[in-house]
Protein backbone atom coordinates (compact mmCIF):
# COMPACT_ATOMS: atom_id res chain seq x y z
CA UNK A 1 0.00 0.00 0.00
CA UNK A 2 3.13 2.33 -0.07
CA UNK A 3 2.39 5.42 -1.60
CA UNK A 4 -1.27 4.49 -2.88
CA UNK A 5 -3.11 6.23 -0.12
CA UNK A 6 -3.18 10.05 -0.06
CA UNK A 7 -0.31 11.72 2.25
CA UNK A 8 -2.31 14.01 4.95
CA UNK A 9 -2.36 16.22 5.42
CA UNK A 10 -0.20 17.49 2.06
CA UNK A 11 -1.95 15.57 -0.12
CA UNK A 12 -6.05 15.37 0.03
CA UNK A 13 -5.80 12.78 -2.93
CA UNK A 14 -3.31 10.45 -4.07
CA UNK A 15 -0.97 12.44 -6.91
CA UNK A 16 -1.30 16.17 -5.22
CA UNK A 17 2.26 16.51 -4.18
CA UNK A 18 3.67 15.32 -7.88
CA UNK A 19 1.16 17.98 -9.56
CA UNK A 20 2.22 20.28 -7.19
CA UNK A 21 5.47 20.14 -7.92
CA UNK A 22 5.06 20.12 -11.43
CA UNK A 23 3.10 23.33 -11.07
CA UNK A 24 5.82 24.88 -8.89
CA UNK A 25 8.30 23.66 -12.29
CA UNK A 26 5.90 25.40 -14.57
CA UNK A 27 5.56 28.38 -12.79
CA UNK A 28 9.40 28.23 -12.09
CA UNK A 29 10.08 28.62 -15.82
CA UNK A 30 7.45 30.98 -16.18
CA UNK A 31 8.48 32.92 -13.65
CA UNK A 32 12.22 32.63 -15.02
CA UNK A 33 11.04 33.35 -18.93
CA UNK A 34 9.01 36.34 -16.94
CA UNK A 35 12.47 37.84 -15.16
CA UNK A 36 14.03 37.84 -18.73
CA UNK A 37 11.34 39.87 -20.55
CA UNK A 38 11.34 42.04 -17.74
CA UNK A 39 15.34 42.40 -18.03
CA UNK A 40 14.78 43.02 -21.78
CA UNK A 41 11.75 45.26 -21.15
CA UNK A 42 13.69 47.28 -18.19
CA UNK A 43 16.53 47.83 -21.01
CA UNK A 44 14.03 48.95 -23.77
CA UNK A 45 12.74 50.95 -20.99
CA UNK A 46 16.05 52.36 -20.04
CA UNK A 47 17.00 52.91 -23.67
CA UNK A 48 13.81 55.00 -24.15
CA UNK A 49 13.87 56.65 -21.40
CA UNK A 50 17.40 58.02 -22.54
CA UNK A 51 16.05 59.02 -26.01
CA UNK A 52 12.79 60.63 -24.42
CA UNK A 53 15.14 62.49 -21.86
CA UNK A 54 17.41 63.73 -25.24
CA UNK A 55 14.49 64.54 -26.47
CA UNK A 56 12.90 66.12 -23.66
CA UNK A 57 15.92 68.44 -23.54
CA UNK A 58 16.13 69.38 -27.14
CA UNK A 59 12.35 70.21 -26.29
CA UNK A 60 13.66 72.35 -23.53
CA UNK A 61 16.04 73.95 -25.63
CA UNK A 62 14.17 74.75 -28.32
CA UNK A 63 10.71 75.46 -25.98
CA UNK A 64 13.70 78.27 -24.59
CA UNK A 65 14.80 79.94 -28.09
CA UNK A 66 10.73 79.89 -29.16
CA UNK A 67 9.83 81.82 -25.66
CA UNK A 68 12.73 84.09 -26.22
CA UNK A 69 11.53 84.21 -29.84
CA UNK A 70 8.09 84.87 -28.15
CA UNK A 71 9.68 87.12 -25.61
CA UNK A 72 11.24 88.97 -28.98
CA UNK A 73 8.21 89.03 -30.85
CA UNK A 74 5.97 90.88 -27.63
CA UNK A 75 8.82 93.68 -27.38
CA UNK A 76 8.79 93.92 -31.28
CA UNK A 77 4.84 94.17 -30.95
CA UNK A 78 4.69 96.85 -28.32
CA UNK A 79 7.15 98.68 -29.61
CA UNK A 80 5.41 98.73 -33.26
CA UNK A 81 1.83 98.94 -31.11
CA UNK A 82 3.34 102.17 -29.39
CA UNK A 83 4.47 103.22 -33.10
CA UNK A 84 1.26 102.94 -34.39
CA UNK A 85 -0.46 104.70 -31.28
CA UNK A 86 1.66 107.39 -31.85
CA UNK A 87 1.33 107.65 -35.76
CA UNK A 88 -2.29 107.14 -34.99
CA UNK A 89 -2.30 110.68 -32.68
CA UNK A 90 0.12 112.37 -34.97
CA UNK A 91 -2.64 111.76 -37.46
CA UNK A 92 -5.57 112.84 -35.50
CA UNK A 93 -3.49 116.22 -35.02
CA UNK A 94 -2.73 116.46 -38.79
CA UNK A 95 -6.34 115.52 -39.50
CA UNK A 96 -7.25 118.17 -37.21
CA UNK A 97 -5.26 120.73 -38.27
CA UNK A 98 -6.14 120.06 -42.11
CA UNK A 99 -9.78 120.24 -41.18
CA UNK A 100 -8.83 123.55 -39.36
CA UNK A 101 -7.03 124.56 -42.53
CA UNK A 102 -9.97 123.54 -44.73
CA UNK A 103 -12.32 125.66 -42.90
CA UNK A 104 -10.29 128.62 -43.08
CA UNK A 105 -9.65 128.45 -46.50
CA UNK A 106 -13.67 127.67 -46.85
CA UNK A 107 -14.13 130.94 -45.13
CA UNK A 108 -11.30 132.63 -46.99
CA UNK A 109 -13.05 131.37 -50.60
CA UNK A 110 -16.35 132.72 -49.59
CA UNK A 111 -15.34 136.27 -48.25
CA UNK A 112 -13.17 136.21 -51.26
CA UNK A 113 -16.32 135.28 -53.33
CA UNK A 114 -17.94 137.61 -51.97
CA UNK A 115 -15.49 140.33 -52.77
CA UNK A 116 -15.59 139.21 -56.39
CA UNK A 117 -18.99 139.68 -56.67
CA UNK A 118 -19.07 143.33 -55.02
CA UNK A 119 -15.76 143.99 -57.50
CA UNK A 120 -17.80 142.61 -60.46
CA UNK A 121 -20.72 144.91 -59.51
CA UNK A 122 -17.80 147.63 -59.18
CA UNK A 123 -16.77 146.75 -62.87
CA UNK A 124 -20.12 146.81 -64.69
CA UNK A 125 -20.64 150.52 -62.70
CA UNK A 126 -17.66 151.32 -64.00
CA UNK A 127 -17.69 149.64 -67.08
CA UNK A 128 -21.03 151.81 -67.75
CA UNK A 129 -19.74 154.71 -66.46
CA UNK A 130 -16.92 154.05 -69.26
CA UNK A 131 -18.68 153.42 -72.13
CA UNK A 132 -20.98 156.74 -71.51
CA UNK A 133 -17.71 158.69 -71.13
CA UNK A 134 -15.70 156.93 -74.00
CA UNK A 135 -17.30 158.78 -76.50
CA UNK A 136 -16.14 162.18 -74.86
CA UNK A 137 -12.97 161.20 -74.73
CA UNK A 138 -12.69 159.58 -78.37
CA UNK A 139 -11.64 163.00 -79.66
CA UNK A 140 -9.24 163.39 -77.38
CA UNK A 141 -7.32 160.23 -77.55
CA UNK A 142 -5.23 161.17 -80.53
CA UNK A 143 -4.15 163.95 -78.56
CA UNK A 144 -3.27 162.01 -76.01
CA UNK A 145 -1.62 159.17 -78.15
CA UNK A 146 0.48 161.97 -79.40
CA UNK A 147 1.90 163.50 -76.51
CA UNK A 148 2.45 159.46 -75.32
CA UNK A 149 4.75 159.16 -78.38
CA UNK A 150 6.33 162.82 -77.67
CA UNK A 151 6.49 161.86 -73.32
CA UNK A 152 8.59 158.58 -75.17
CA UNK A 153 10.47 160.04 -77.11
CA UNK A 154 11.73 162.50 -74.65
CA UNK A 155 12.04 159.39 -72.14
CA UNK A 156 13.89 157.72 -73.92
CA UNK A 157 16.29 160.91 -74.50
CA UNK A 158 16.29 161.26 -70.95
CA UNK A 159 17.24 157.81 -70.33
CA UNK A 160 20.10 157.95 -72.70
CA UNK A 161 21.36 161.21 -70.96
CA UNK A 162 21.11 159.59 -67.74
CA UNK A 163 22.70 156.18 -68.62
CA UNK A 164 25.76 158.46 -70.07
CA UNK A 165 25.88 160.94 -66.60
CA UNK A 166 25.80 157.59 -64.82
CA UNK A 167 28.61 156.29 -67.16
CA UNK A 168 30.35 159.79 -66.98
CA UNK A 169 30.27 159.63 -62.65
CA UNK A 170 31.40 155.74 -62.33
CA UNK A 171 34.47 156.42 -64.97
CA UNK A 172 35.46 159.86 -63.02
CA UNK A 173 34.67 157.83 -59.29
CA UNK A 174 37.09 155.13 -60.84
CA UNK A 175 39.58 156.93 -62.19
CA UNK A 176 39.75 158.77 -58.83
CA UNK A 177 40.08 155.55 -56.66
CA UNK A 178 42.83 154.46 -59.45
CA UNK A 179 44.53 157.42 -58.94
CA UNK A 180 44.72 157.27 -55.25
CA UNK A 181 45.93 153.55 -55.41
CA UNK A 182 47.98 154.42 -58.13
CA UNK A 183 50.02 157.24 -55.88
CA UNK A 184 49.97 154.98 -52.97
CA UNK A 185 51.67 152.28 -55.01
CA UNK A 186 54.62 154.82 -56.23
CA UNK A 187 55.02 156.07 -52.85
CA UNK A 188 55.38 152.81 -51.20
CA UNK A 189 57.83 151.83 -53.87
CA UNK A 190 59.45 154.57 -53.42
CA UNK A 191 60.00 153.97 -49.56
CA UNK A 192 60.46 150.23 -50.97
CA UNK A 193 63.60 151.14 -52.91
CA UNK A 194 65.15 153.75 -50.60
CA UNK A 195 64.84 150.78 -47.88
CA UNK A 196 66.94 148.28 -50.53
CA UNK A 197 69.41 150.69 -51.01
CA UNK A 198 69.74 151.23 -47.09
CA UNK A 199 69.83 147.38 -47.07
CA UNK A 200 72.99 146.92 -48.90
CA UNK A 201 75.08 147.76 -45.89
CA UNK A 202 75.39 144.68 -44.03
CA UNK A 203 74.82 145.97 -40.48
CA UNK A 204 71.77 147.31 -41.75
CA UNK A 205 70.29 144.26 -43.37
CA UNK A 206 69.18 141.88 -40.59
CA UNK A 207 67.17 145.44 -39.61
CA UNK A 208 65.44 146.19 -42.52
CA UNK A 209 64.96 143.00 -43.91
CA UNK A 210 61.25 143.05 -42.03
CA UNK A 211 60.43 145.83 -43.24
CA UNK A 212 61.52 145.67 -46.79
CA UNK A 213 59.15 141.97 -46.83
CA UNK A 214 56.02 144.22 -44.93
CA UNK A 215 56.53 146.97 -47.82
CA UNK A 216 56.08 144.40 -50.83
CA UNK A 217 53.24 142.82 -49.15
CA UNK A 218 51.56 146.36 -48.99
CA UNK A 219 52.78 146.73 -52.48
CA UNK A 220 51.42 143.40 -53.47
CA UNK A 221 47.82 143.67 -51.38
CA UNK A 222 47.37 147.59 -52.92
CA UNK A 223 47.61 146.40 -56.28
CA UNK A 224 45.02 143.67 -55.80
CA UNK A 225 42.27 146.31 -54.15
CA UNK A 226 43.34 148.47 -57.42
CA UNK A 227 42.28 145.89 -59.77
CA UNK A 228 39.32 144.93 -57.89
CA UNK A 229 38.14 148.36 -57.83
CA UNK A 230 39.03 148.63 -61.54
CA UNK A 231 37.29 145.15 -62.40
CA UNK A 232 34.19 146.12 -60.07
CA UNK A 233 33.74 149.82 -61.86
CA UNK A 234 34.10 148.10 -65.23
CA UNK A 235 31.23 145.46 -64.24
CA UNK A 236 29.38 148.68 -62.76
CA UNK A 237 29.55 150.77 -65.92
CA UNK A 238 28.78 147.61 -68.34
CA UNK A 239 25.43 147.14 -66.07
CA UNK A 240 24.50 150.97 -66.81
CA UNK A 241 24.67 150.57 -70.10
CA UNK A 242 22.81 147.39 -70.41
CA UNK A 243 20.06 149.27 -69.08
CA UNK A 244 20.23 148.06 -64.88
CA UNK A 245 19.23 150.62 -62.65
CA UNK A 246 20.66 151.51 -58.95
CA UNK A 247 24.16 150.63 -60.01
CA UNK A 248 25.16 154.08 -59.04
CA UNK A 249 27.16 153.28 -55.92
CA UNK A 250 30.62 153.76 -55.01
CA UNK A 251 33.38 150.47 -55.06
CA UNK A 252 33.66 149.50 -51.20
CA UNK A 253 37.62 149.74 -50.68
CA UNK A 254 39.22 148.63 -47.81
CA UNK A 255 42.24 150.26 -46.32
CA UNK A 256 45.17 148.69 -45.86
CA UNK A 257 47.52 150.03 -43.41
CA UNK A 258 50.76 150.67 -44.27
CA UNK A 259 53.52 149.51 -42.88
Amino acid sequence: ETNTLPFHPFENQQGDILRMEKEHQVLTEQLKEAEEKFEQLQSRSLEEIGALEELLKKSIEETEVSQNELDWFHQDSEAQTKKWQQEKKENRENLKALRGTAKKHSDTNERHLKTIDDKEKQYNACLNTFLETSNKFANEKGKLEELIKKSQDNSQECVKRAVKAEVSVLQNWKETEIWKLRGTIAKAEGNLRMLKALSSSASAAPVLKPQIGSWEIFISNVKKQLEKVEAEYEEKIELVKNGARNCLSKVEIVDVPSP
